[in-house]
């Protein structure tokens, strides 16, 4: 039973896996835009962590996870003798690797590391059937990568301490690969390999060829980290003889950056009990109680706890800076003897309910909407209102010709100014001129604001019929689109504020035309 049981969460995971939530800009902007625009020359829109003077990200976890399936993409499309991979191919590619992965490495791991039969199938259900691991997980955020390096990390600590007749020097060597792979990838990384990483002091006493294995294979491989991000980041050619004066060590930068305060005020200040109190009761649900009350003392409990209090020390706390302590706490719970099925049936509710959400609805709108603006050929401007920043690399080249404008959550003012500096006049050219330059606007239906300025057949709103107004018809519509940001409930209150929201939901485009 518990097999077919795990086969049918495993489809439910390719479901949200090839569905187009958009979950944070981290997901594309710290990861596949920049490498697609190195492999495929997309125009690209590069970050502040990419572009400052001191860059904060690396580019070496990058190569190795993204770059390598472009290039497979990009061969083979030369190989058949077609136009270059369009960007739609290369973005479900990456959400079928990142699928892939987590089936594959993450449920293996779990296997490793959990040792009793029957606990280890019920952690494998309770990891399976997380909608973490449906949606978090199957991104391409650095936080999934951050949790597989974590949980093959404790698989080979646990086979070294486990061989006390050997050095473990294979095991070793890749544990240090994985540990700069992780730092690089996220200086995070650390904190949840501190307590596992303290367990191996006896066997370095016993075998220090192990430790000498891991400290000749850790240096290359910061070596090889430190001289592709330098490549990356320079200006000119460089040498391995001036490498020490030019290099660019990204995870030394993203600590600095994050040690002050200052710079986390640009993000969002939090207090301290944000990660205990707030984001993992968000991440786990109903299996948030049972930490408390049938947890059993693994390791992985105490380097999951270890990894959050260690976080909890930054002002700075988003819910997916836990993503590598969800799969640690959940293989580590007992399920509740009273209660039982109750529970079950809440773990069930609470998982599809916030699958649904992230995984289908939360900014589902707005890749699918750069695809369809990628086929058009007649757009010249897209403003973009109240939706997260748009994907720049999925328009299939027309980045170059179509100007976008993302004016995230800023005022309706700021949104009104900015259509009348760019729509054009309707005139008696307005058909033809609208079929060559055409400017658009992108906001979700929720948005009340702009009822007054639809156009609905001929019919004006009174706003659009003014002299040097706008006027919005629509033209294309995304049915599955939840913007969350955009709820109002200190003014509108909760139920009105969820009605609107969720009763006219949708990513809507609209022909933007000016009264003059």
């Amino acid at each position: 039973m518990w097999r077919r049981t795990y086969l049918l969460l495993v489809l439910v995971r390719l479901y949200f896996a090839l569905s187009p939530s958009y979950l944070h800009p981290d997901e594309n902007f710290q990861g596949p835009e920049v490498i697609a625009g190195r492999v495929f020359s997309y125009p690209v829109h590069h970050t502040w962590e990419f572009t400052s003077e001191h860059p904060i990200r690396s580019v070496f976890p990058l190569w190795l996870v993204y770059g390598w399936p472009m290039f497979v993409l990009q061969w083979i499309w030369e190989g058949i003798g077609t136009d270059e991979v369009p960007p739609a191919v290369v973005y479900w590619t990456l959400r079928v690797l990142m699928f892939t992965l987590s089936f594959v490495l993450e449920d293996w791991a779990i296997h490793e590391l959990v040792q009793s039969s029957r606990q280890r199938r019920v952690a494998v259900l309770l990891v399976a059937s997380s909608y973490v691991t449906w949606t978090l997980q199957t991104h391409t955020f650095s936080n999934s990568i951050e949790t597989l390096v974590v949980l093959w990390s404790l698989v080979l600590v646990e086979r070294i301490k486990g061989d006390r007749k050997h050095s473990g020097v294979f095991s070793s060597s890749v544990l240090a690969f994985l540990s700069v792979l992780g730092t690089f990838n996220r200086i995070t990384f650390p904190a949840f390999l501190l307590i596992p990483g303290l367990q191996l002091l006896p066997h370095f006493w016993r075998k220090p060829l192990s430790l000498l294995t891991i400290l000749i294979s850790a240096s290359f491989t910061a070596l090889v980290a430190i001289y592709l991000d330098t490549a990356f980041y320079a200006t000119g050619p460089i040498h391995l003889s001036t490498l020490a004066s030019t290099a660019v060590i990204t995870p030394l930068n993203n600590f600095l950056y994050n040690f002050d305060s200052t710079n986390l005020a640009k993000h969002g200040l939090h207090p301290y009990h944000q990660h205990l109190l707030l984001n993992l009761p968000q991440l786990l649900g109903p299996a948030f109680p049972l930490l408390l009350l049938t947890s059993r003392k693994t390791i992985r409990l105490f380097s999951a706890l270890t990894g959050i209090l260690l976080l909890s020390l930054f002002a700075h706390q988003e819910p997916r800076f836990l993503l590598p302590a969800v799969p640690l706490l959940l293989s580590s719970l007992r399920l509740p003897k009273r209660f039982q099925r109750s529970w079950i049936a809440a773990w069930a509710l609470f998982n599809a309910a916030m699958g649904l959400l992230m995984g289908v609805y939360h900014q589902g709108g707005v890749v699918p909407t750069q695809m369809w603006l990628a086929k058009q050929d007649n757009v010249a401007q897209a403003v973009w209102w109240k939706t997260y920043s748009p994907p720049v690399w999925l328009l299939n080249g027309n980045g170059e010709g179509l100007r976008t404008t993302d004016l995230m959550g800023a005022p309706a003012e700021e949104l009104l100014r900015e259509l009348r500096h760019v729509a054009q006049c309707e005139g008696a050219n307005a058909d033809a001129d609208a079929n060559t330059n055409a400017t658009l606007l992108i906001a979700p239906r929720s948005a009340p604001f702009l009822d007054r300025y639809v156009v609905v057949g001929d019919e004006p709103a009174a706003a659009a019929a003014a002299e040097g107004e706008v006027a919005l018809r629509e033209i294309w519509t995304y049915r599955n689109h939840l913007s969350l940001d955009d709820l109002a409930v200190a003014d509108d209150g909760v139920w009105a504020s969820l009605k609107r929201v969720v009763g006219r939901r949708g990513l809507v485009v609209w022909n933007v035309r000016r009264r003059c």
